[in-house]
């Protein structure tokens, strides 16, 4: 039996600009959460993340992280 996927939100994010900010939005996601899956868009400016964890709360792990989030 598979387990059930986690949801998958989405967020515009501002300042993301190159590949160290791709890496840095997805490892302060995956401190949040280990096994979040994170998919950075550099040219839209979104990150689509798969996590069971609250919207706040991945939100906030990006701004802690530098970026502004657009709520």
């Amino acid at each position: 039996m598979n387990p059930t996927p986690a949801p998958s939100q989405s967020f515009q994010v501002q300042g993301m600009s190159c590949s160290h900010c791709v890496a840095a939005v997805t490892r302060a996601v995956q401190a949040l959460d280990p096994e979040a899956r994170v998919d950075v868009d550099l040219s839209s400016g979104s990150v689509r993340i798969a996590s069971g964890r609250p919207r706040e709360a991945l939100a906030q792990a990006i701004v802690d992280e530098g970026y502004a989030v657009a709520r």
